[in-house]
């Protein structure tokens, strides 16, 4: 069966690779030059089912309306003239009870950690490199309260399978030396040991020549117009090099997907939110940071990545607005610096902003909508690279009419 999958980021190709393995015919549209040059390129690296917990918790509306009047929040809202800013906010905030946020952790945790093991049968069947750490990632506090919160948080996860250590300050540096200057800084922190990192566009690139290998076709720069409605399917697909049709169609277009879902009159939860990060080239390794951290303090991720290191921080609701500015970077450069004074060339920063599309509940949109042959595999948030390979796993279940390893009752919005 032919499937037309919509999107070349790190979620369609691994939706196109699943499908392949499976024995059907796929071809991949992506309207950049090459896959995983956007949102997929730019992110923490972080394959972090420990880091699952939902943005849309009781402190959330707090942040936010304080971020209207303070910089360096970590969520940050910009009032817009958008209108679907303010309904899908709404929703958010009616997704920031205790129970809720609660649920939701546990489902999103669930998928993270089904996905995390896809992903390892995937590398270990391919034999990708994609400089990978597994020596898992440490959250770490700077003040006692902090940490004694954070371990209590952390409870939920491990109640649910997550491997976690409670690791005091002297550990942390033993782990992870270039902290010996920042000691005083620290006052402890978690250790999932079984979180890893890797850099999600050098992996989608590689996964993606393996599937053109294996028959896959998968066409750049090119850019979709409109999907067209016939009934209950969808007829075919309009773009920039012409038409295409086939059986079956997987929307996995990130933010882009509710724009073109409207025009076929599907209302998708997804609202995209932008994130910031930068890729810093390391110039002496003894110095530079060898194990990813997560400074839960500023909430800013510190990931090594091959010969640069990789910092991400901020969720600003901003709507479509990808542009960025050097300021934008300052609190977030700061941070790493006094973490990390030496060994980087922060002169030399790569700066980036991109889009991340979250849902009210942070929870993928994963199954069916009223269309047919129309599978929707998309919204995935902050941790899009975490759930990625398990998404894809569980729409290649669903299209072959299989059950899959995650009961899709703690995944909202899957159809059949």
């Amino acid at each position: 069966m032919h499937v037309l999958i919509l999107g070349g980021g790190v979620v369609g190709i691994t939706t196109a690779y699943q499908l392949l393995q499976d024995g059907h015919e796929v071809t991949v549209l992506e309207q950049e030059k090459e896959v995983a040059e956007s949102t997929s390129w730019g992110n923490a690296g972080m394959i972090a089912p420990g880091h699952s917990f939902v943005w849309s918790s009781p402190a959330a509306p707090k942040i936010l309306l304080k971020s209207l009047f303070v910089k360096n929040q970590a969520l940050r809202f910009r009032l817009s003239a958008d209108p679907h800013l303010y309904g899908w906010s709404m929703r958010f905030l009616m997704e920031c009870t205790a129970e809720k946020a609660r649920l939701n952790t546990l489902r999103k945790h669930r998928l993270a950690t089904h996905s995390q093991s896809v992903l390892r049968d995937v590398v270990t069947r391919e034999a990708i490199v994609y400089d990978r750490t597994t020596s898992g990632i440490i959250y770490f506090h700077r003040n006692k309260t902090a940490l004694e919160t954070g371990i209590r948080n952390m409870r939920l996860l491990e109640s649910d399978g997550q491997e976690i250590r409670v690791v005091d300050a002297d550990e942390i540096v033993r782990r992870e030396p270039a902290l010996l200057g920042s000691r005083p800084l620290i006052a402890g922190g978690i250790l999932c040991p079984t979180d890893e990192t890797g850099n999600s566009s050098k992996f989608t690139k590689a996964l993606a020549e393996i599937v053109r290998s294996r028959g896959g076709r998968i066409l750049t720069d090119t850019r979709i117009v409109m999907i067209e409605r016939s009934g209950n399917r969808i007829s075919r697909v309009l773009t920039s090099k012409g038409e295409f049709t086939a059986a079956n169609y997987v929307l996995s277009l990130g933010s882009e997907s509710p724009l073109l879902a409207r025009k076929i009159g599907l209302s998708l939860p997804i609202y995209p939110i932008k994130g910031y990060s930068l890729t810093i080239p390391i110039t002496d390794p003894e110095l530079a940071p060898k194990v990813p951290v997560l400074d839960e303090h500023n909430l800013v991720a510190i990931t090594p990545m091959g010969d640069a290191i990789r910092v991400t921080a901020t969720a600003e609701f901003a709507g479509y607005d990808r542009s960025h500015k050097p300021s934008d970077f300052a609190f977030m450069m700061n941070v790493t610096r006094s973490l990390f004074p030496k060994g980087i060339a922060y002169d030399q920063a790569h700066m980036w902003a991109g889009l991340r599309p979250m849902t009210p509940d942070n929870l993928p949109v994963l199954g069916r909508r009223d269309i047919d042959n129309l599978w929707l595999n998309t919204g995935h948030g902050h941790i899009g690279w975490t759930m990625s390979h398990g998404s894809a796993r569980i729409i290649a279940d669903l299209m072959a009419g299989r059950s899959s390893p995650v009961t899709l009752n703690n995944i909202p919005r899957v159809a059949a």
